[in-house]
């Protein structure tokens, strides 16, 4: 009886891109080097392809697709501004360095969610800039996928605010966490135009360098990593986000205006903490955010390179 051989089993896709990465015509040394760039980072020359290519595929993605990854993209940075604010709450008795360091360590949950899970970020798609200078996006195509990814975020921003809100977890500690939730609200809506502006300048580029790194990572652990970093120091040094003010603003509203009154009295100066004040707020910081991604880090990379059609070594 003839013995039946089963399938070689399709290689796993590591392996299969080890398998296409090396070249066995090649000498030992040239294959060790071929399989270890294989497991190394990115290059940066070879991140700004990679980008030219992300950039250009999420302008292409149909507009529901686009619509729903940008409502969990909001729901993601939500929940890593709920993580920072229950982290704030009671940190009073720390040097403020130490806590604005704990809240922007656990606020990078956000962006790890978008990048390892998967979703579309207003800020970080400032980066498509890339693509459309080097001529893969029209103009509109661009235009249109921040619109609808800034529409989605909002959406899943506020909707996870409206979330919490219902869940009462502001409640925690005998309503710190709901104290320090208003508190950022109304420094959120209170902040001059124009400094909003530069911090959401230096806030983004922050976030487009995380963005920027994972690209270049190989491996989910990789990502994690170098995500962490920059978003703790752009929360840590206050700059302006304009999908997490989209976060903490409303859930500072829907607490002023349907919270326990004993927690309201606690917070002074609430007055100018208004939709219309919001909505004025987030101007600034969304100008301020594309410029930052997609001018000083997008606009940078690809004149350095992209300029030329072909990128050079480095």
């Amino acid at each position: 009886m003839q013995r039946r051989l089963n399938p070689r089993p399709e290689p796993r896709p590591r392996l299969q891109a080890l398998d296409e990465a090396v070249d066995e015509s090649a000498s030992p040394l040239a294959r060790e080097a071929d399989i270890a760039h294989a497991f190394d980072a990115l290059l940066p020359a070879e991140v700004a392809q990679k980008a030219e290519r992300i950039g250009a595929h999420k302008t292409r993605l149909d507009a529901l697709s686009l619509l729903a990854l940008a409502v969990l993209a909001g729901a993601f940075i939500a929940l890593g501004a709920m993580f920072a604010t229950t982290v704030l709450a009671g940190a009073d008795a720390l040097p403020y360095g130490v806590s604005r360091l704990l809240a922007g360590g656990v606020f990078g949950l956000g962006l790890i969610l978008v990048i390892v899970g998967g979703a579309e970020l207003f800020t970080g798609n400032t980066l498509i800039v890339i693509a459309w200078a080097a001529g893969e996006v029209r103009l509109g195509e661009m235009l249109r996928a921040w619109s609808i990814v800034y529409v989605g975020n909002f959406i899943g921003a506020a909707g996870t605010a409206a979330l919490v809100y219902l869940s009462g977890q502001y409640l925690a500690d005998h309503g710190s966490v709901g104290e320090i939730a208003l508190k950022i609200a109304l420094a959120k809506v209170t902040l001059p135009p124009d400094r909003a502006f530069f911090l959401g300048i230096l806030c983004n580029v922050l976030v487009c360098l995380a963005v920027w790194l994972s690209y270049g990572a190989r491996s989910a652990g990789d990502k994690v990593l170098v995500i962490l970093f920059p978003i703790a120091a752009f929360v840590a040094a206050g700059f302006e986000h304009s999908v997490a003010n989209m976060y903490f603003v409303p859930l500072g509203l829907l607490l002023k205006n349907f919270g326990p009154a004993a927690l309201i009295a606690n917070v002074a100066g609430l007055e100018p903490l208004t939709w219309a004040r919001f909505a004025i707020s987030l101007v600034p910081v969304t100008l301020g955010n594309i410029v930052g991604g997609g001018v000083l880090v997008g606009g940078v990379y690809w004149f350095v390179y992209l300029r030329r059609g072909r990128p050079s070594a480095g």
